[in-house]
């Protein structure tokens, strides 16, 4: 394929934004070579600037779960552009999407709309606060829950430590009120939480990670995680910002039959259109500026076009059988499974549902540390090659991929084709 207009729009955009793009993983540094630049997407594939066409398994990192203009959610777009976009002020769409929320998400009573996630989980966090009176908070490592302050941190050496800033421009001081357990070692947050729940205000979780590539708990590990938080009166938040709508008409809590106290929401309840939520139990939520005295406002919250293009999507959904999109990549993976031990290769393929990932190592991938000794050079050999058949993969190891109904399953053979392809002539 040819991307000349791909790399002459990146060299123009090097010129005015850092790194040539508006978010790091854009950049296709973890892959090699130039991004793409796209140029209009339709139903389950994308077409950069130079009109090459691409079978999407990134959908926006995971919002498109209807696949690309969706006719339905680009016409409430077009109406709702047309009659203002934005007010600063209520609007009734914005009171029919939070009740649509609640309506799947059984226990909330309050939603606050927001921008972003990264809105989402940072407000979380200081409702938490709040409501507690204590600093300290719970995540764990390779969870991604957006990119305050509060959140971006690593883990050090041993089970657990306090946390040391990942970005440069946040404080060591303000970072130290982070602390970082492995996922899926129940030990290591028992032995957490009876030393320190006295200052601990909340534990953040993703459900299934998907930012570290996809990760699934362990059978058990999050309810036995919702029980000590409940004995020490430590306040769970559900980041479910990727799998809130993804799985089926609600979220993982509704899979793995778990009531968070604050659950975060984003990418789907969007539509395609920036907008998160959290949201809460009434008396949480009554802590929460106008009522209380946590404060947390934002002028483009609950955008009416946003609001639109959400409430459209979620409206489709409630009528639509999970079971094509989570059954489609289910058959994806069974089938690289398959091959993968026929040829004895070095690849784990970890799926849940309608997210999926591809790991070159021979061990099984249970928690960040695992997921770092995968073959990064070799995913990026892989994803070049998927590249020139016209697939487009997350442009990196530790991400998600995901499963649109937008897919059939003539799209999921031939990927499964030219992966096997792959895999046939790898080293690996």
């Amino acid at each position: 394929m040819r991307n000349i207009k791909s790399k002459q729009y990146f060299r123009q955009a090097l010129k005015s934004i850092p790194g040539g793009v508006n978010s790091p993983v854009r950049a296709f540094s973890a892959v090699g070579g130039d991004p793409l630049f796209i140029k209009k997407g339709k139903g389950c594939r994308i077409y950069d600037a130079d009109n090459n066409s691409y079978i999407d398994y990134v959908l926006s990192w995971g919002p498109l779960i209807l696949g690309h203009a969706r006719k339905e959610v680009v016409q409430a777009i077009i109406k709702a552009a047309k009659d203002g976009t934005s007010f600063g002020a209520p609007t009734k769409k914005e009171t029919e999407l939070a009740e649509l929320i609640k309506q799947a998400f059984p226990g909330m009573d309050k939603v606050r709309l927001v921008s972003s996630g990264t809105e989402a989980t940072m407000s979380a966090i200081r409702l938490a606060r709040a409501v507690t009176g204590k600093d300290k908070i719970v995540k764990f490592e390779g969870c991604y829950h957006g990119h305050s302050d509060s959140l971006l941190v690593k883990a050090g050496s041993g089970a657990a430590t306090f946390g040391v800033p990942t970005s440069l421009g946040v404080p060591r001081d303000f970072a130290k009120h982070t602390l970082v357990l492995p996922f899926n070692d129940i030990e290591a947050f028992q032995a957490l939480v009876a030393k320190d729940h006295a200052q601990i205000a909340a534990v953040i979780v993703e459900p299934v990670c998907g930012n570290m590539g996809v990760v699934v708990p362990n059978p058990g590990y999050l309810k036995a995680m919702r029980k000590i938080t409940q004995e020490y009166g430590i306040l769970l938040i559900f980041d479910e910002v990727i799998t809130g709508f993804r799985f089926c008409f609600g979220g993982a809590q509704k899979l793995f039959e778990i009531k968070a106290d604050i659950t975060c929401l984003g990418k789907i309840i969007g539509g395609g259109m920036p907008l998160g939520a959290y949201a809460a139990s009434k008396k949480i939520m009554a802590q929460v500026s106008p009522l209380g005295k946590m404060y947390q406002a934002g002028t483009l919250s609950g955008n009416p076009v946003a609001v639109s293009a959400g409430l459209k999507t979620l409206q489709i959904l409630q009528n639509l059988d999970y079971n094509k999109i989570n059954d489609l990549c289910e058959e994806l993976c069974l089938k690289l499974k398959s091959r993968i031990e026929k040829e004895n290769k070095a690849i784990q393929v970890n799926g849940f549902k309608s997210m999926f990932t591809i790991f070159f190592t021979k061990a099984a991938v249970r928690n960040y540390q695992e997921a770092k000794a995968a073959d990064t050079a070799k995913y990026a050999e892989f994803f070049k090659a998927m590249l020139g058949c016209g697939i487009y993969l997350a442009p990196a190891q530790f991400e998600s991929n995901f499963i649109s109904f937008a897919h059939g399953k003539k799209e999921i053979q031939y990927t499964v084709d030219a992966m096997v392809k792959f895999l046939r002539g790898s080293h690996v």
